[in-house]
C-alpha cells in the first residue's frame, strides 16, 4: 500500500499525461513516461507505448466539449498506472522512480502552462495589468496611436 504522498504524486503524474496530450508538449513527456516504466523495470513497456499513443488520440479526436472531461478521465487512468508501478518496486526503486515522476510533474507543469504568440500577439501566463492614467493610452498591444487633443473642426465640418 502506498502512503499519500505516493499516491498523491501518482495523481500529478496521471493529470501531467492527460494534460500534455495533444499539445506540443507531448512528444517530450511520452518518452519520459515510457522512459519511467522501462526504468521500472515494468514488463511490457511496448504497452505503455501504445497506451500513451491511444491516449494522445483520444484527446486529440474529442469534441472541444468533452475535452475536459476526457482529460479527467484519462488523468485517473494513468494515475491508476503510476500507483501500480510504485506499488510493485522495492523501497530503493521506488524511491528512483518517485523521483523521476516528480521531475517529470514539474517539467510538464512548466511547458503546459507555457505560452506563446505569433507577430503583433502578447501572451501572458499570470496576472497582467495594464493602467491608463492622466489622458495617456495604454495597452497590451498597440497600433498606431496618436495623443493629444483632436483638432478643432472648420466650419465646413458644422
Amino acid at each position: 500500500m502506498l502512503d499519500q504522498s505516493l499516491i498523491a504524486l501518482a495523481s500529478a503524474a496521471g493529470a501531467a499525461v492527460a494534460a500534455a496530450a495533444g499539445t506540443d508538449a507531448w512528444a517530450a513527456l511520452r518518452e519520459r513516461v515510457a522512459g519511467v516504466f522501462r526504468r521500472g523495470g515494468t514488463p511490457g513497456s511496448g504497452l505503455v507505448a501504445r497506451r500513451l499513443d491511444r491516449t494522445a488520440a483520444e484527446v486529440e479526436g474529442v469534441d472541444p466539449r468533452e475535452a475536459e472531461r476526457v482529460r479527467i478521465l484519462l488523468g485517473a487512468s494513468w494515475q491508476t498506472r503510476f500507483e501500480d508501478l510504485l506499488e510493485n518496486l522495492g523501497d530503493a526503486e521506488r524511491a528512483e522512480v518517485a523521483g523521476q515522476l516528480r521531475d517529470m510533474v514539474t517539467s510538464a507543469r512548466r511547458a503546459t502552462n507555457a505560452v506563446s504568440a505569433g507577430d503583433g500577439g502578447l501572451a501572458v501566463a499570470g496576472n497582467m495589468d495594464v493602467r491608463a492614467e492622466h489622458g495617456s493610452a495604454a495597452a497590451g498591444v498597440m497600433g498606431d496611436v496618436t495623443l493629444g487633443n483632436p483638432p478643432q473642426p472648420g466650419p465646413e465640418q458644422g
